[in-house]
């Protein structure tokens, strides 16, 4: 792995560059947020490390800019903040791990690599398949039953939400997270509206309803009818 350090903190970082290049690992550092940001977006990494308290730009701050500019790099953070709500804080803002400091490099290189592997298996997945729909990402094309289906882009990442989570209960704060990147619920009827669009999109014209409602829990896709 290649993987970048943010942290300014010299004897954290060189402990842990030191101990990934041991375990044959390539390992960049630096000590500001903001050269972290264009190193990031810049380099090839296939793990960010994020400490949360950086001069020149807070950590948060760093990995808000990042997902907004399309990085998907994924990123541990790692900070002496580690009490509940502050991880809720650098998860909702785009971290995909959360490691408190102190922690042993055991635990750190583990995580590290889980987030490779997770990483690299969701990147080589480019063709989704639910039953009869297809979805090919590279090509942002649908077909069911090869039978085209124009979607508009929300409706593209609401169906390839769905379809990564087939077979699976998917509730409105998991749609409004992961969707609308929505850290709270609006008390709108917006995600009803394009789930409705949406079904009438794959489901009309076809005998198996495959995005069902499930009362009081949200919605499942599946290729057998729930109804």
């Amino acid at each position: 792995m290649h993987i970048l350090i943010i942290e300014d903190n010299e004897e954290i970082a060189s402990y842990i560059v030191k101990n990934l290049i041991e375990h044959g690992h390539q390992a960049d550092h630096v000590l500001r947020g903001d050269q972290g940001s264009e190193m990031a977006i810049a380099g090839n990494y296939h793990v960010l490390v994020v400490d949360r308290m950086l001069p020149g730009m807070d950590g948060l701050e760093l990995i808000k800019k990042l997902r907004e500019g399309g990085v998907q790099t994924p990123i541990l953070i790692l900070s002496s903040l580690g009490d509940l709500d502050n991880r809720v804080l650098g998860l909702n803002a785009g971290g995909d791990d959360y490691l408190a400091k102190p922690f042993a490099f055991s635990e750190l290189l583990a995580r590290l690599e889980a987030l490779n592997r997770r990483h690299q298996s969701e990147a080589l997945e480019t063709v989704l398949v639910v039953g009869d729909l297809k979805m090919d990402l590279l090509k942002r094309e649908v077909k069911r039953n090869e039978k085209p289906i124009e979607l508009e882009p929300r409706a593209f990442s609401l169906l390839e939400y769905f379809m990564r989570h087939s077979n699976q209960v998917v509730t409105r704060e998991m749609l409004l997270q992961n969707v609308w990147d929505y850290n709270f619920d609006p008390q709108t009827n917006v995600v009803d509206v394009h789930i409705s669009r949406l079904r009438s999109k794959i489901d009309k014209d076809f005998d198996v309803q495959m995005l069902n409602t499930i009362r009081g829990a949200g919605w499942i896709l599946s290729d057998a009818d729930n109804r």
